[in-house]
């Protein structure tokens, strides 16, 4: 197939596949976001696809802070890609036009910092993941030793890191008299607008006093709560989406039915009507935040490490198994809920619609890609909660199994004895802790207690989470993930 989705080419399309109902030509660009990635396409860029026929000042324009892969794939398509809803049904395909350019930082950081310094510029969006933010996960503090932000503090005109780019950016409208932007992050941490009014604030005050108290004055930081499972795009999918709309889409996005975005209404500059598309605009995002965190997210991970030392390849596998299944069942209802609370909402109904969610055959959504950068992830989908049932005096097993099959998975071998494909910032500390520990389930606990970015200073010194961690290791090593969860 030959012919390039793009602007040209929309007027050809199938009449079912649904398009802009805009002239793209009119867009004007009011959000940058840095992170252009596949969660980003599914979720935020579709909000704004929904309204900027109505508000036509609310494009994207995306940055890649890392590799040019985006942009390369969608720049010969004027930025337009496919987004494909599966489920049970079938396929449904849509053109989303909401992202207008994608600058890669590391060929056009000047044309980046112009972006997000002009006036027309009031949001500045993130999806970095949890290691963008070059920050302690245990503590939500700057990293200020991270290789990024000693680079930025030595050359703030010059920055690499989401933190340093937008600290310049700051600076830059600053000084040429424009109005202070809204920063929202969009990623998977606890409170992360606080957490990003944390780390960006001290990153200024790092640059100079004056601009860091303009931040702390100035900019505002809305939390927010996004919900949407968005599995890679492999080949098989490019393959049946340029089928399905009759032209080669070389980076199409495939996701379910179900998206959820719950924002804090604090955008003093102005902002998109996110609640026409959608969006919940709310006073506190946080039991949302939480309920996601520790429900979706922590049983993600828990299922992922477990799943994948177990040999099941996607999520779907895994719950299609009836023991996984109970024993993620068991995990929300008796040690997750307890946890949350949310006068109003019905946490066993939104437990068996992740339940649902899960068992979708048609994303086929891979424990290996769930299962990355663990070290930056554990704290808030499983440690915090493990930090509140201690606290109550309460049981923690069941979240105990899924930490352990994070330190079995991350030691680097299967139950078939096969070699894992560790991806994680630490995987050189994983690497030197197995090596040191060999055999020793004891040895290898202690090794990964003792990375303080993971679990902090508290949990390490208390001795059942350090024996029950040490039990179910062993457990896992010596019976499988099967027996081990009962």
């Amino acid at each position: 197939m030959s012919t390039r989705l793009s602007t040209n080419v929309l007027g050809l399309l199938p009449e079912h596949i649904a398009r802009p109902s805009y002239e793209r030509a009119s867009i004007k660009a009011g959000i940058v976001h840095l992170g252009v990635g596949a969660f980003h396409r599914a979720h935020q860029a579709v909000y704004m696809d929904d309204l900027l026929g109505q508000n036509p000042d609310w494009g994207i324009v995306g940055a890649s802070l890392r590799r040019p892969d985006t942009r390369d794939a969608l720049a010969p398509q004027d930025f337009l890609y496919t987004l494909a809803v599966r489920d049970a049904s079938g396929t449904k395909c849509r053109i989303v036009g909401a992202l207008l350019d994608c600058i890669n930082v590391a060929d056009k950081r000047e044309n980046l910092l112009g972006v997000m310094a002009a006036p027309a510029t009031r949001i500045i969006s993130l999806t970095i993941t949890e290691k963008g933010y070059c920050h302690d996960p245990a503590t939500g503090e700057l990293d200020e030793n991270h290789p990024d932000i000693v680079h930025d503090l030595a050359r703030p005109a010059e920055p690499v890191s989401a933190p340093g780019l937008v600290v310049e950016a700051i600076r830059l409208r600053r000084d040429n008299g424009a109005p202070p932007f809204a920063i929202m992050s969009c990623d998977n941490l606890p409170a992360n607008g606080e957490t990003a009014r944390k780390i960006i604030t001290r990153f200024a005050w790092l640059c100079a006093p004056e601009l860091g108290e303009y931040v702390e004055k100035n900019i505002a930081f809305p939390s927010t709560m996004v919900d949407r499972i968005v599995p890679a795009t492999t080949d098989a999918d490019r393959a049946e989406i340029s089928q399905i709309i009759g032209v080669e889409d070389a980076w199409p996005i495939v996701t379910e039915p179900f998206c959820q975005w719950v924002i804090e209404d604090n955008f003093p500059s102005g902002r998109p009507p996110f609640e026409q598309a959608g969006a919940q605009m709310v006073a506190d995002v946080e039991p949302f935040e939480r309920m996601k965190l520790r429900m979706l997210n922590g049983a993600h991970s828990a299922l992922a490490y477990l799943g994948y030392l177990a040999g099941f390849k996607t999520v779907s596998d895994v719950v299609s198994n009836k023991k996984m299944l109970a024993f993620l069942h068991e995990l929300m209802s008796k040690e997750i809920i307890p946890t949350l609370h949310m006068p109003g909402t019905d946490l066993l109904a939104y437990r068996d619609e992740l339940l649902t969610r899960f068992a979708n055959p048609s994303l086929k959504h891979a424990t290996w890609q769930i299962a990355m950068d663990g070290s930056q992830k554990l704290p808030q989908r499983l440690l915090d909660t493990i930090r509140d049932r201690i606290g109550a005096g309460a049981s923690y097993e069941r979240l105990a199994l899924g930490v352990a099959g994070w330190i079995v998975y991350a030691s680097g071998t299967d139950e078939r004895g096969e070699t894992i494909e560790i991806s994680d910032p630490l995987a050189r500390e994983f690497e030197r802790i197995t090596a040191s520990a060999g055999n020793d389930a004891a040895a290898l606990v202690d090794g990964f207690l003792q990375l303080k970015a993971v679990f902090g200073a508290q949990l390490p010194g208390d001795r059942n989470f350090r024996w029950s961690l040490e039990e179910k290791v062993r457990l896992l090593r010596e019976r499988g993930v099967l027996m081990a969860i009962g």
